[in-house]
């Protein structure tokens, strides 16, 4: 009754392909895309720019970065807060090198050299998976961590070691600096996301992604049929790591305006996007946007039913929502490791069937 697909007939592969086979699954993308850009920009404001949706947008470019490394590929890894490090101050060193040339590209280079860095520690992955390879990881998450905070050049000498993110502007409009719009924050990371979304939509579909996916299942068979485990590993680790840099340096230019690297891009970031695609769905572009809007919306509603409703103390309702998201993640992983995502399908299967029995 509510979602049917009755009469949607397909006369081509392609159609039966796309991403979205069902008219009522297009229409409702096309409806999200159409508010997401041309609605929600007339009504933000700083608090739902600051609180919701620019954190939520950039996390979950973050988020599928990781899903693509290890939810795709199946290389685990611990290191996402250091490679959003790199990403921040490689766009930071280029904004104060560079001033004439737009943030734009400031920010796809950030993701550049993030992918080589990326690349660079995915070199142990060619020989170790599993507990070794995300031991190899976090190792890298501490190195990077203290090497930005250890070599002033980095930091361009200053005193405080904090960086800040000078104005610049995109069409002779500001989206950093202390004077920008909530909107044009806002934008910004929406063509981020969108663009980047779909693709990494089209390179998990596509021959790059089955080799990933080939890697992932088993990396022995994979290559006894001709899937080089060299290019493929790296390959996901370079993908990967362009989208945690260009996260690294959106979270650090628009979204923050000012970081310290132990504070912004410590280890606890690095769990926090790994939790993100465990309780959104591994493997999952969607399960990726479930799991970051869940992430930084839990937060936002317990501080405002706790502190806000309740009256609770700020560092009790603080406790409270780690306890909450351990318990969270230990439930998805024993009653359902596919996430919010698997969650998301079996109900969509449900209605097509309704009211007969699954």
């Amino acid at each position: 009754m509510f979602y049917r697909e009755a009469g949607d007939f397909k006369t081509s592969y392609i159609e039966d392909s796309q991403t979205f086979p069902i008219r009522l699954d297009r229409w409702g993308y096309y409806t999200i895309i159409f508010i997401a850009f041309a609605v929600i920009p007339f009504f933000i404001n700083d608090y739902w720019a600051n609180a919701v949706f620019v954190p939520f947008l950039i996390y979950s470019i973050a988020a599928i970065g990781l899903n693509i490394l290890t939810g795709y590929a199946g290389q685990v890894s611990l290191g996402t807060g250091g490679f959003m490090a790199v990403g921040a101050f490689a766009c930071y060193k280029l904004m104060t090198a560079f001033p004439e040339i737009n943030i734009i590209f400031h920010i796809l280079i950030s993701g550049g050299i993030t992918a080589a860095v990326g690349m660079a520690f995915g070199l142990p992955s060619l020989r170790i998976k599993g507990f070794y390879l995300a031991v190899a990881t976090l190792a890298a998450q501490f190195f990077l961590v203290w090497l930005f905070n250890k070599v002033p050049w980095f930091y361009n000498y200053s005193a405080s070691g904090q960086i800040s993110a000078p104005e610049r502007t995109v069409f002779g409009i500001a989206v950093t600096g202390p004077h920008t719009e909530a909107w044009a924050k806002y934008m910004i990371s929406l063509v981020f996301v969108f663009v980047l979304a779909w693709v990494a939509r089209n390179l998990t579909r596509g021959t790059v992604g089955r080799k990933w996916m080939a890697i992932r299942d088993m990396d022995i068979a994979a290559e006894i049929i001709g899937v080089n485990p060299l290019p493929a590993k790296l390959s996901a680790f370079a993908v990967s790591s362009f989208f945690v840099g260009i996260a690294g340096a959106l979270f650090f230019a628009v979204y923050l305006g000012a970081a310290e690297v132990g504070e912004a891009f410590g280890p606890q970031k690095s769990f926090l996007v790994l939790f993100m695609i465990i309780i959104g769905g591994l493997g999952s572009i969607f399960g990726s946007f479930a799991g970051a809007a869940f992430m930084v919306l839990l937060p936002v509603l317990l501080k405002n039913v706790l502190v806000g409703g309740l009256g609770w103390p700020t560092d009790l309702a603080a406790q409270f929502e780690i306890m909450l998201v351990g318990a969270l993640i230990i439930i998805f992983l024993i009653a359902e490791p596919h996430g919010i995502a698997q969650l998301w399908r079996i109900a969509k299967e449900k209605l097509r069937l309704w009211p007969f029995p699954h």
